[in-house]
């Protein structure tokens, strides 16, 4: 089911005239996009599989950072387009030269984390006439590492998240989506033919809790683990979410960076664990950040949604471009955790090692049924 209340986009945009490409782009506040992208290849997606990519490659659709235009970009095939693209479909013969009302392509997209999906945006930037005329999205969830083949089976039932639904071509068309499931596929059709820039699929890690518990201990902040970020201070340069994702910061947009106070507060970002959880070491990584990380930091814990925070790591001076760990005196038991940064700066990744406690692993059981797991 989608919401009607989101702006929707039909129709050609002009044809590019030159300077910025993204002048005329259309675009909107979409409700959803705090979320985390489940499609990010980050956390593991990937486009598995796609009918036709005649003109640009399915891989495009994931790629960080907006689609990139470049007018003078033609190769052999023609006019090279940063998204996928596939050809111009064509009737059966000249008598009936046009697609049927069913024909279309698709593409096959493994979610980087299974999760409940809140919001999917489908840009068609700098697709102005070639563009969709409509798209679908379905979505499943199964079990490994399903190929296409497996995907594509006739017994594997799709839930529909967007109804085929008119686009317009240079737009960020989104979606919002209500339905209660975790998924770990999506099947991104677009009728009949045509080209899409990127796809975003925003919504919350639902983590498998048998996989868990055979880890033991585990990042119980991470987005692949169920982790989350609930709110933070300042966004200015970078999301806060991006200190819960996988791997060390390769650069420094790849961490959480904020504008430069000029007051005597400070900035902060509070967590959401997987499920209760015991916390027993921190890591607090400023890798990349060197004339701007946060100078001090402390960590605070919460169990619960409401209370007051505890203090379990007092203010504690960072280093630059360095990866800091402390061991706690004694496991922690905590829902929630806020870092405070001091004055301002930043941090590029929060680790917080433990595991579940029997009521967090309970309570992560019984909702990992509810979503069908």
């Amino acid at each position: 089911m989608t919401d009607a209340s989101i702006p929707r986009f039909t129709g050609d945009a002009s044809p590019y005239g030159g300077g910025d490409p993204y002048a005329d782009h259309r675009t909107a506040d979409f409700p959803f996009t705090h979320l985390v992208d489940l499609a990010d290849r980050r956390l593991g997606a990937g486009v598995i599989a796609a009918n036709d990519e005649f003109f640009a490659e399915r891989e495009n659709l994931l790629k960080p950072g907006p689609a990139v235009f470049d007018p003078e970009h033609f190769g052999h095939k023609g006019k090279i387009m940063d998204g996928w693209e596939t050809r111009r479909r064509r009737g059966v013969s000249a008598a009936e030269p046009h697609p049927t009302a069913d024909d279309h392509d698709w593409a096959l997209v493994r979610l980087g984390a299974p999760g409940v999906i809140r919001g999917i945006v489908l840009d068609t930037a700098h697709f102005r006439g070639n563009y969709p005329q409509a798209v679908s999205v379905e979505a499943v969830a199964l079990p490994g590492s399903p190929s296409p083949e497996d995907l594509l089976a006739p017994d594997v039932k799709w839930t529909t998240l967007v109804p085929r639904t008119a686009v317009g071509g240079h737009a960020a068309n989104g979606f919002a989506v209500d339905a209660e499931q975790r998924f770990t596929h999506l099947r991104v059709n677009q009728h009949p033919d045509g080209g899409i820039a990127r796809l975003r699929v925003y919504g919350e890690v639902a983590p498998d809790p048998a996989w868990l518990a055979a880890l033991g201990t585990f990042d119980l902040a991470a987005l692949e683990n169920g982790g989350q970020v609930e709110d933070a201070s300042d966004r200015f340069y970078s999301p806060a979410t991006n200190t819960i994702q996988p791997g060390r910061s390769r650069k420094m947009d790849d961490g959480w960076e904020t504008r430069r106070r000029r007051d005597k507060g400070n900035d902060w970002i509070s967590y959401r664990l997987a499920a209760q959880s015991g916390i027993r070491a921190v890591e607090i990584d400023t890798a990349y950040l060197k004339g701007n990380s946060a100078g001090w930091a402390s960590l605070s814990v919460r169990d619960g949604e409401d209370g007051d925070w505890t203090e379990v790591l007092p203010r504690t001076r960072l280093q630059p471009d360095t990866n800091h760990r402390f061991v706690l005196d004694g496991t922690v038991r905590a829902t929630h955790v806020r870092i405070d940064i001091f004055p301002d700066g930043g941090i590029s990744r929060l680790r917080l090692y433990g595991s579940l406690t029997d009521e967090g692993a309970a309570a992560l059981a019984a909702r990992h049924r509810e979503l069908g797991g």
